[in-house]
C-alpha cells in the first residue's frame, strides 16, 4: 500500500461508488419487474400473456441489454481502478464471477424462455403445460434477482473500506 496515493484511492472509490449505484438501480427494476409484472404474465398462460400482445405489449429486452451493459462496464472500471487495492480488488473479482454466472444463467434459461412466450402470445401456439414453465421461471427468477441483491450488498463494504483506506492515506 506504500505506491497507493490519494488521487488513485480517490479514483477507485469513485468508480466503486458509481457501480454500486448503478446496481442498487438495477435490483430497483428487478424487484419492481419481479413485484409487479412477473406475476402478471405468469398467472394463468396464455390468457396472461396478452400484456406481450402487439406491437404496444410489454418488451424489456433493450432497457435490460442497455441497463446490465452500462452497469457491467462500470463494474469492469470499478475492478481496474481498485486494482492496486489487493483485498478490494479480489472480492470485487469474486462478486463480478458471481454476477457473471447469473447473467450467463439470464441468457442461457431467462432469455431465451422469455422470448419464447413472448412469441406465444403474438403467434397464438397452443404450447401445453404453460403454466409450470411460467411457474418454474417466476421461481428461479426470484432465486435470480436474489442473487443480485445480494452482489449489491456485498459491494457495500467494500465501498466503506475503500472509503477507510481514503481517510488514512489523506
Amino acid at each position: 500500500m506504500n505506491n497507493i496515493t490519494a488521487n488513485y484511492l480517490s479514483r477507485a472509490e469513485v468508480w466503486l461508488f458509481i457501480t454500486t449505484l448503478a446496481y442498487f438501480l438495477m435490483n430497483g427494476a428487478q424487484i419492481f419487474e419481479t413485484a409487479v409484472i412477473v406475476p402478471k404474465w405468469t398467472a394463468a398462460p396464455p390468457e396472461s400473456f396478452q400484456i406481450f400482445k402487439g406491437k404496444h405489449g410489454l418488451d424489456f429486452k433493450a432497457f435490460w441489454i442497455v441497463t446490465h451493459s452500462l452497469h457491467e462496464i462500470t463494474f469492469i472500471l470499478a475492478i481496474i481502478f481498485c486494482w492496486k487495492l489487493d483485498p478490494i480488488r479480489n472480492w470485487l473479482l469474486i462478486l463480478f464471477a458471481i454476477h457473471f454466472a447469473v447473467r450467463v444463467w439470464t441468457l442461457v434459461y431467462f432469455a431465451p424462455n422469455i422470448i419464447e412466450f413472448q412469441k406465444i402470445a403474438n403467434h397464438a401456439n397452443q404450447e401445453t403445460d404453460l403454466l409450470s414453465r411460467t411457474t418454474l421461471w417466476r421461481t428461479l427468477n426470484y432465486l435470480r434477482v436474489g442473487i443480485f441483491i445480494a452482489v449489491s450488498v456485498g459491494l457495500i463494504p467494500l465501498c466503506m473500506r475503500i472509503m477507510n483506506l481514503r481517510s488514512s492515506v489523506s
